[in-house]
């Protein structure tokens, strides 16, 4: 039975478009009434046509047919191919939706080698490599030279091999001698014609480019991949080299890859004059080619567009790493050939990896688990050091003042490693007239309670304390912290997915998960949450019942008290009791106990002015000694802060190993180190002892061979006193 697809537009739709197009005589007639010479000319007309009509749509963006008239014109096509299955031809836009997915890639032994490129990372550099260039050519000073600068896009190079203007293989650079074969997936990227738009073709002709995803397709992507809770790609060259490389070509055809070309490889008859006038070839047989690149005569010219497209980077609509300058005259290209495959003919001069220019597009307000209001720079969307960098810290609002940030600035944005993206300065040419100053809020953007500066400080703070949500959440997940109550099962999703839940709005909360059937029935429901996965978070609650006084103190969160201050507190007062009762009477401005306090070493006028603050909400008292009614507070061993004699383990190194059966890790960590030792993570001749728990790891052999006392559990708590 013959295939038969129904076509939604009448024949005199078929017939007026035809006539419009300079369709074929038969186009307006029925598919089921065409014989096979008549298809054939359809399909051919029809291949071309599509081409045409995308090459204006996606390179030039000027579309001269509506959607439905573009939309007959694949209809037409696909329902000759369904009748006339063996007429499908090569170039056929029906290949451009995807094939059935692949096994594997196979292999592609590249004609003419893919090159690469070497760096010029300075100006100084890119002046050593034209003086380089001129010497090798045996040039004078005086003598022209011209080079073509282009933007180096940040994506994957790819080799497309046409034989008498039809595109028959695409592979990827691999190694520079063989790659990988992704003609399924190149025939769905719209930019890349699959015949050459001329009557006249070449015999051969590799065309060579770099495929990428634009900016903003890469965020509709990731968007996507976020709602269906897949992780995001990093930046767009990823994205583009993983959506080039799927064995399923379907869903490549999903995501809208583009091209621009930088060169060639084979080609008959040979490429000739100059390297501008091959981009203009090729554009004319249907390449889009960047409108940035430009024709330069000096190593100036070269270095003021290496600056100014810099600058501009973030405008563009892709990602560019910097500029490839290359020698214009292909003979001269032909001359200096190449070394170990780098053209000496062409550098890239780089841009800083961890320097980019963007705009400024707002400034908001991030509240902090303590209070504090971090103003936040909201930016046109850039890659800095390999990551999309949409955010950046703007520090405080006397930063932004220095600084005369607006809103609107052109503004350079550095990242280094791990190190949050920040605002380092405005560049002042290019304020828009529209720019306007940021005003610091007198209120919290999250619970609208009073937003102060206190004063000798930076930084303005919210004074909702415990009840404004963004400092609830921050400051329960500081509670379960590592080096707080270490409670395993309950990172920063698990706190917000509870906290938005409704089923934990404070710390005496986590406790009573433990506690409340009713509560757990509630986790039980939510996503993500199993039967075994609650009762292993149960285990970890009940676990943390009993707590050291510093770790406590620590976990509260209170203003300028990190673990060394607690610990020193902790030491002065032991107990929970002694250390409560002393707060009430600092919150009652009571002199002695403040001075008591502020003479401790290393605590002063500001801790004691944040645990007077802490201790005068009377909400705080009541959240202290509800937690107190459902843990065990232990007093801390060790001498009182302020006495002479020395720790126990005072200049002792001690390395931990393997599990204890009393204690965790960190918690182990914590005592030595109030006890005065040093602790480290690998062993060494300088090592004292290595505690050793259950399945011990390398360290323990470590020790061994070293000479290293060694210390089991039962030693380790009678060190400590708590065997």
């Amino acid at each position: 039975m013959t295939p038969r697809m129904e076509i939604p537009y009448p024949p005199e739709f078929y017939r007026r478009l035809g006539r419009r197009l300079g369709a074929p005589e038969s186009f307006a007639r029925p598919v089921e009434e065409l014989d096979e010479a008549a298809a054939a000319r359809e399909l051919a007309w029809l291949a071309r046509e599509i081409e045409r009509h995308d090459r204006l749509y996606y390179v030039h963006a000027a579309p001269e047919i509506s959607d439905a008239e573009y939309d007959a014109l694949k209809l037409r096509n696909r329902a000759i191919e369904a009748r006339f299955p063996h007429l499908v031809r090569p170039d056929s836009p029906s290949l451009r939706v995807g094939a059935p997915p692949a096994e594997e890639f196979a292999k592609v032994r590249h004609r003419v080698p893919m090159f690469t490129l070497d760096n010029a990372m300075t100006d100084a550099e890119l002046l050593a490599w034209v003086e380089r260039v001129r010497r090798q050519l045996e040039l004078s000073p005086d003598a022209e030279l011209v080079f073509v600068a282009e933007p180096k896009i940040d994506g994957l190079s790819c080799s497309l091999r046409y034989e008498d203007g039809i595109l028959v293989q695409a592979a990827t650079r691999g190694d520079g001698f063989e790659g990988e074969d992704v003609t399924a997936n190149v025939r769905t990227i719209r930019e890349i014609p699959q015949r050459l738009m001329t009557d006249s073709p070449p015999r051969v002709l590799e065309v060579r480019g770099e495929v990428y995803m634009d900016k903003q397709d890469f965020a509709a992507l990731n968007e996507a991949r976020r709602r269906r809770g897949e992780p995001p790609f990093a930046n767009p060259r990823n994205a583009a080299a993983g959506s080039l490389r799927q064995l399923d070509p379907r869903i490549t055809a999903e995501r809208r890859l583009r091209f621009f070309p930088w060169g060639w490889g084979e080609a008959d008859p040979p490429v000739t004059g100059t390297y501008s006038a091959f981009l203009r070839w090729i554009h004319r047989l249907g390449f889009p080619v960047n409108p940035e690149v430009r024709r330069c005569r000096t190593v100036e010219e070269l270095i003021r567009y290496h600056d100014d497209l810099e600058r501009r980077r973030f405008e563009l609509r892709y990602d560019i790493d910097g500029v490839v300058d290359k020698v214009d005259e292909v003979a001269l290209q032909e001359r200096l050939g190449f070394l170990h495959r780098v053209p000496r003919w062409a550098v890239a001069h780089k841009f800083s990896p961890q320097r980019a220019y963007t705009r400024l597009l707002d400034i908001v307000v991030q509240v902090g688990r303590t209070g504090a209001l971090t103003p936040v720079a909201v930016l046109a969307p850039v890659t800095v050091g390999g990551v999309v960098v949409q955010r950046a810290t703007l520090h405080n609002e006397d930063y932004i003042a220095a600084k005369d940030i607006r809103i609107g600035d052109t503004v350079v944005v550095y990242r280094a490693g791990d190190v949050i993206p920040q605002v380092l300065e405005v560049v002042a040419e290019r304020r828009p007239p529209d720019a306007r100053p940021w005003t610091p809020p007198e209120r919290c953007p999250v619970c609208g309670s009073l937003a102060v500066r206190p004063p000798g400080e930076a930084v303005r703070r919210c004074t909702g304390g415990l009840f404004c949500p963004a400092q609830v959440v921050a400051r329960l997940e500081h509670f379960v912290s590592r080096r707080a109550f270490d409670i395993t099962g309950l990172g920063s999703k698990q706190i917000r997915q509870l906290y938005e839940a409704g089923i934990i709005h404070d710390p005496v909360d986590i406790f009573e998960i433990a506690d409340k059937e009713e509560k757990r029935r509630q986790i039980l429901r939510l996503r993500g949450w199993g039967a075994q996965k609650l009762r292993n978070l149960v285990r970890a609650i009940q676990a943390r019942r009993e707590i050291p006084l510093d770790r406590f103190i620590h976990a509260l969160g209170v203003r300028h008290i990190g673990e060394v201050n607690a610990r020193v507190i902790a030491r002065r007062y032991r107990t929970f009791e002694a250390w409560r009762a002393a707060m009430l009477e600092l919150a009652r401005d009571n002199p002695e106990v403040r001075q008591e306090l502020e003479s401790i070493e290393g605590i002063g006028p500001v801790i004691a002015e944040s645990l007077r603050e802490f201790f005068s909400e009377p909400r705080n008292v009541q959240l202290l000694d509800r937690l107190a009614e459902k843990l065990r507070i232990l007093p801390v061993e060790g001498p009182p802060a302020e006495a002479a004699e020395a720790p126990p383990l005072a200049g002792r190194t001690v390395v931990f190993t393997g599990e204890l059966s009393r204690m965790s890790r960190e918690e182990a960590r914590a005592v030595a180190e109030r006890l005065g030792a040093r602790v480290t993570d690998s062993v060494s001749r300088r090592t004292d002892f290595v505690v050793v728990g259950r399945n011990p790891g390398s360290k323990l052999d470590r020790a061994r061979r070293l000479g290293v006392r060694i210390v089991d559990e039962e030693e380790w708590y009678g060190m400590i006193g708590r065997a």
